[in-house]
């Protein structure tokens, strides 16, 4: 895992899809189906998006809702080599755990605590980034090129 504070320099987004969604469990799929629908349209096989953006999502409907506040989902491909998701919310005072090895396994008996270990598990590099206040983003970043 990596921390980011600003976004790291890259060439102009070849691609670029940005939606405002419901902080409910309807965004939050909808949030994945969206995604889905848009990588296909843009040729890219979408299964590890698909499940990074329902982790995201998720974590920013349960950890990051505020009452009238939307979340953000930003898909962004970079040169046709590499894939960034954001999920913005508004509960920047919730920071997810940072560090290498920091999404660590839930207690055995916890229902919840596992999405962060499989985003790590699927994405090539991920990380937090803070603001505009109240903001954070969660992001991740897949290689397109292998």
């Amino acid at each position: 895992m990596t921390q980011e504070i600003t976004r790291t320099e890259r060439s102009a987004p070849t691609r670029q899809f940005t939606v405002l969604l419901s902080p409910t469990r309807r965004g939050a799929r909808l949030a994945r189906l969206l995604a889905v629908a848009h990588l296909g349209d843009w040729g890219l096989r979408a299964e590890t998006a698909a499940h990074i953006v329902a982790e995201l999502a998720a974590n920013a409907v349960v950890h990051g809702r505020v009452p009238g506040r939307d979340f953000q989902l930003s898909l962004t491909v970079y040169g046709d080599t590499l894939l960034r998701v954001e999920l913005t919310d508004t509960r920047g005072d919730r920071l997810p755990p940072t560090g290498p090895g920091s999404a660590a396994p839930p207690a055995d008996d916890a229902e919840s605590g596992r999405g962060l270990l499989i985003v790590e598990a699927l994405a090539d590099r991920w990380g937090v980034a803070l603001g505009p206040v109240p903001r954070k983003v969660v992001w991740a970043e897949i290689d397109l090129v292998r």
